[in-house]
């Protein structure tokens, strides 16, 4: 039995709800809503403000599928009651973003300001130098982080680049005189 995959989900009492319509899961809640299409090898069961999913039998694909759609699940439960979101740091002389709400423009030391613009469902904001992408689904808010990380990625002798806050960059030793 999968650890993660039989864990409840607990539906928070701050208005969420989950309607299973045949292999599709819907929640809503204040933030938004989700839908996630079952996979066959797992049934989803709603009891008592509870989600739990079970596997249909114990072959390799449903036993690989159990804690996957349990997690699925819960990010979905997670985004539509809380959201989630990501930050980005720029570090470099001369790089500066601005904008905010769908778009942003940025000046990563290119000939050209990078305009980029977010999916449907991601908001971005700008702080001075820190971009905030926020949203509900889980997979896009991380998918559009690493796609802006990736116009201007750290690089190891100084740390200039775009980089997630938090992160560590590993420097390198520049030349040395003789």
């Amino acid at each position: 039995m999968s650890r993660i995959g039989k864990l409840p989900i607990v539906l928070p009492a701050s208005g969420v709800t989950a309607t299973l319509d045949g292999r599709r899961l819907m929640v809503s809640g204040p933030k938004g809503e989700l839908t996630l299409h079952l996979p066959d090898k797992v049934k989803l069961l709603q009891q008592d403000g509870r989600l739990v999913v079970e596997r249909l039998s114990d072959a390799d694909e449903a036993r690989a599928q159990h804690g996957l759609v349990r997690s699925l699940v819960n990010n979905m439960v997670i985004g539509v009651s809380q959201g989630f979101s990501r930050q980005l740091e720029i570090n470099g002389i001369g790089y500066r973003v601005s904008g905010g709400g769908q778009q942003i423009e940025l000046q990563i030391g290119l000939s050209h300001p990078v305009v980029y613009k977010a999916p449907a469902g991601v908001t971005l904001a700008v702080d001075k130098n820190v971009i905030t992408v926020s949203g509900i689904d889980k997979q896009l808010v991380g998918q559009t982080a690493a796609e802006i990380r990736a116009l201007k990625k750290p690089e190891p002798y100084k740390g200039k680049g775009i980089k997630y806050v938090g992160e560590q960059i590993l420097r390198k030793a520049g030349k040395t005189g003789k």
